[in-house]
């Protein structure tokens, strides 16, 4: 099959889906299909092949917010694809995939990403009603079929009226390289030298407001011990490492917490023995899998879909009102158990959890779309 992945943009400051949907391709790649993959960025245009995927990224014209870029949207026009596939909502690239599927009676298939949730869909929602109507306008009610990547996110598909086909294919995680886990614990160690000393529990996301991140040190200052250092890394967004940090010196949490910027740094899960992602949602949290492949227990919140956490001692999925007891009980564990918990965790994530399996499953859904088509 001839597919083109469409994604607003592949940069690291734009969170899970710069990593996964790269991935998703590269696994379609590799199952045989010829796979195009399509997104902006400010700068200059890039491109570049890859075995049976060729990237392609196109300069995002005024105003970024929407991402609207002439590049891609003549490149969409000039595709033989059979499959369209869109990744989020609410940017102008929705309307250039949307579009080129229609005129070309190719097969339109969109992932919301989180998007669907009732958090997403009402926080500023006034923003979601404009890109509806001016932004993509008609591209959700056009989609021939939906990808979630949960059971939780295709039931809030569902929620928002929508009644395509859903196909649920999961992201995948990779286990980590015993060399990328030692560069990783000595990069950190020198830019944050108390992991050395204390243990750590890691909050490794975007800092926004739908993270919890200022909920989530004001209960650690409150009932996580005094011993344990927590370590938010993250990409800026609602807030800065210097604007948390202030926070937490108002607080008096002073040496209790710390605040890094994630971008251009590698992963600090191996300098943690706890991972911690209190969101107000979450459609699947690739960072929760790579804790997981790295060995830590995570603690999250039920509004996330990892309550299968919780067989096997995994590690803990709790509603938020939950969450202090989790913290203490979980930070209260010996080292040792917390170890073999990680060990579990692990096991499971890079068993479940594998790229080539939702290739096999989005394969299968495009032609089923296919086959229905007129």
């Amino acid at each position: 099959m001839k597919l083109c992945q469409v994604v607003p943009s592949l940069e690291e400051r734009h969170g899970g889906p710069s990593r996964s949907v790269h991935a998703l391709s590269s696994a379609l790649a590799q199952a045989g299909h010829d796979v195009e993959l399509l997104a902006t960025q400010p700068e200059t245009p890039e491109a570049r092949m890859a075995g049976r995927l060729r990237i392609r990224i196109f300069r995002r014209d005024w105003p970024d917010r929407i991402c609207p870029s002439a590049g891609l949207d003549l490149a969409l026009q000039a595709s033989d694809a059979q499959v369209f596939h869109h990744h989020s909502l609410w940017l102008r690239t929705l309307h250039y995939t949307h579009r080129a599927a229609r005129q070309k009676r190719a097969t339109f298939v969109l992932s919301p990403r989180g998007m669907m949730s009732a958090w997403a869909w009402h926080h500023r929602s006034w923003r979601k009603k404009f890109a509806r109507a001016l932004i993509h306008p008609g591209a959700l009610d056009a989609v021939d079929g939906w990808h979630a990547t949960s059971a939780e996110e295709a039931a809030e598909i569902r929620d928002r009226g929508f009644t395509q086909p859903v196909c649920v294919a999961p992201n995948g995680v990779d286990a980590p390289l015993d060399a990328e886990i030692a560069a990783a614990a000595e990069h950190w160690q020198a830019a944050c030298p108390a992991v050395t000393k204390r243990p750590v529990a890691l909050f490794y996301s975007r800092f926004h407001l739908k993270k919890r991140v200022l909920e989530l040190i004001d209960l650690w200052l409150q009932h996580a011990p005094g011993d344990w250092l927590l370590l938010l890394v993250g990409i800026p967004q609602d807030y800065t490492p210097e604007m948390i940090e202030r926070y937490v010196l108002r607080a008096s949490g002073g040496g209790r917490v710390q605040a890094f910027a994630g971008a251009g740094r590698p992963p600090p899960y191996a300098v943690a023995s706890l991972f911690l992602l209190p969101s107000h949602n979450e459609n699947f949290g690739m960072a929760v899998a790579e804790a997981m492949a790295h060995g830590l227990p995570v603690l999250v919140t039920d509004t996330t879909p990892w309550s299968a956490v919780n067989a096997d001692g995994r590690g803990w999925c709790v509603p938020w009102s939950q969450f202090p007891d989790a913290v203490r009980a979980a930070a209260g564990e010996d080292p040792a158990q917390l170890r073999a918990r990680g060990a579990r965790a692990r096991e499971w994530v890079l068993r479940e959890f594998a790229w080539e399996k939702s290739a096999r499953l989005l394969t299968d859904f495009y032609a089923q779309l296919q086959a229905r088509r007129p």
